[in-house]
């Protein structure tokens, strides 16, 4: 191969290089739980709640030590806890978050309701 077929495969191998993640399948993720925030009143929920979108990532933190239910997942976005999982409904995400398995969440919907309770529905996959 001369020099100029040499240069031309190159810069079709970065080319390919620098265009194989925008043609990569889908990271999978497995819808696993939509429930209510717990606690949007108690929480950072009503200060932020103008600048919340649907679809915007959450972060899902354990913490084991807290007194009132030792399955509690709080639920952060952008720095500020919003509130919790429900207490009622964080028995497989728990579980699956302390056996270290990939866990991610979402806003799924916001309403404007007038019961708090009832604003912010998350959504939490597994990401096997």
């Amino acid at each position: 191969m001369d020099s100029r077929g040499l240069r031309r495969l190159l810069i079709a191998a970065t080319l390919l290089a620098a265009l194989a993640p925008a043609f990569a399948a889908p990271r999978l993720r497995v819808l696993v739980q939509r429930a209510q925030l717990a606690g949007f009143t108690h929480y950072e929920a009503p200060s932020v709640w103008a600048q919340l979108r649907a679809g915007a990532p959450l972060a899902l933190q354990r913490e084991a030590d807290n007194p009132h239910d030792a399955r509690a997942i709080t639920v952060h976005w952008d720095g500020h806890k919003l509130g919790y999982l429900p207490r009622a409904e964080n028995d497989a995400v728990s579980a699956a978050m302390d056996a270290g398995t990939a866990v991610e969440a979402r806003i799924g919907q916001l309403r404007d309701d007038k019961d708090p309770r009832r604003r912010i529905v998350i959504e939490v996959f597994v990401v096997p």
